[in-house]
């Protein structure tokens, strides 16, 4: 089993910055990829960026430029520093973990990012 915990979330005024972190542990060398999604309020799960394990990263249109996705293999750890932040940005941001039948079978409790404006 492979369980992945977010922190760093929290309340930002539009156009400032927050980091969030992603700790994997468990049968983590199962995972081939990890993301970060996030669910705003009556609205579905987007993807919001993408990791694999070769290094290449993958964005949604509305966060390039932005947002940064990032791992530290040795701490077994995913981030996501995200600037230039707007009221749109504001949701509930979920880690995840492909499995090696790349679907996303691992997800983490959430954490709420709010940005006032």
């Amino acid at each position: 089993q492979v369980q992945l915990v977010e922190s760093g979330g929290g309340l930002v005024q539009a156009g400032g910055s927050l980091r969030l972190s992603c700790a994997a542990s468990g049968t983590i060398f199962s995972i081939n990829a990890m993301g970060w999604y996030r669910q705003a309020a009556g609205k579905q799960r987007d993807m919001v960026a993408l990791i694999f394990s070769a290094g290449h990263t993958y964005y949604a249109d509305s966060v390039k430029g932005r947002f940064t996705i990032s791992r530290d293999n040795a701490k077994n750890t995913v981030y996501l520093q995200m600037n230039s932040l707007k009221p749109e940005d504001t949701a509930v941001y979920y880690c995840a973990g492909r499995s090696p039948l790349n679907t996303w079978d691992y997800w983490g409790q959430g954490t709420q990012v709010t940005v006032s404006s």
